[in-house]
């Protein structure tokens, strides 16, 4: 009877045989380099890709960490940007308004008439615009040598007058307080009245004006000098109504300020019958006071 398996070599012969073909091909390799062609082939198809696909979970966790990082890179660099733009926009907004305010002061110095006066410029650093008590406060005082009665101006026309002075700021009434008074004439011929407030920003009152009298609406009326209180030849306002109501004894005539009494907020405070003094050296004179 035949056995169900053939015995083959021993294991022993077999490692025999296995380790001197290894060193018998490990010398024709080293010699003779036999070899070579074969070991590329497996480097080519066996090799080379094993590693490649050994270091995807590698290239892939770096790539996701570089692009994590080119990702914050851009959100903070973008961040930087819009701060920056935020910046330049206040900046932008603050140069126009330094434009106007600019344009402002050189209009006010402008509009000065070239009689001599001295002036001082001067900033409103509260509004009260009651109907019954029409005021700013200034930030300019005795130590400034303001006085009582001061006349305010700015660069369209007379604004009112100083009523109460402190060390380092002062009250003025303005034009159209109803308490106040001051005497003008028509630029256009001279005829003399006196303008009222009456509580209105955009309203004045000419009383005392007879119905016969040479005055039309557009007509400029100015300071006249009368009183001591203003100087002559400030704009006050133009003439905007006339009425002549039959029965009565003086027509109703109404004004329009030209100074801009709600906008403004640089005014001038004018010396009158001072010394004329330049008006450069008054501004610097302020500033190093403040």
């Amino acid at each position: 009877m035949q056995p169900l398996f053939l015995r083959g070599p021993s294991v022993t012969l077999r490692a025999i045989i296995l380790v001197g073909l290894s060193v018998v091909l490990m010398i024709a390799d080293h010699r003779w380099s036999h070899l070579e062609s074969m070991r590329g082939a497996m480097e080519s198809y066996f090799i080379h890709p094993l590693r490649y696909v050994i270091n995807i979970p590698v290239d892939f966790i770096h790539w996701s960490s570089n692009s994590f990082s080119f990702h914050q890179e851009l959100l903070d660099e973008n961040q930087e940007l819009k701060d920056q733009r935020l910046r330049a926009q206040v900046s932008l907004q603050k140069l126009s308004i330094l434009e106007k305010e600019n344009e402002r002061l050189r209009k006010m110095l402008s509009a000065q008439p070239k009689v001599g006066e001295r002036v001082l410029i001067a900033e409103l650093l509260s509004i009260d615009m009651d109907p019954y008590k029409q005021q700013v406060v200034l930030n300019k005082g005795q130590q400034h040598s303001v006085y009582l009665g001061q006349p305010v101006i700015d660069a369209w026309g007379v604004m009112g007058q100083v009523v109460h002075r402190g060390d380092f700021s002062s009250t003025a009434m303005l034009i159209t307080d109803p308490s106040h008074a001051i005497p003008v004439q028509v630029n256009r011929n001279g005829l003399r009245s006196t303008v009222f407030g009456n509580g209105q920003t955009d309203r004045l009152e000419l009383r005392y004006i007879p119905h016969n009298a040479d005055i039309e609406i557009g007509d400029l009326i100015i300071t006249s000098g009368l009183g001591g209180r203003f100087p002559p030849n400030y704009p006050v306002g133009r003439i905007t109504e006339i009425e002549r109501p039959a029965g009565e004894t003086f027509a109703n005539v109404i004004a329009q300020p030209v100074a801009h009494i709600d906008r403004s907020r640089e005014v001038l405070l004018v010396w009158h019958n001072q010394p004329e003094i330049e008006v450069v050296e008054i501004v610097k004179e302020a500033t190093d006071n403040d």
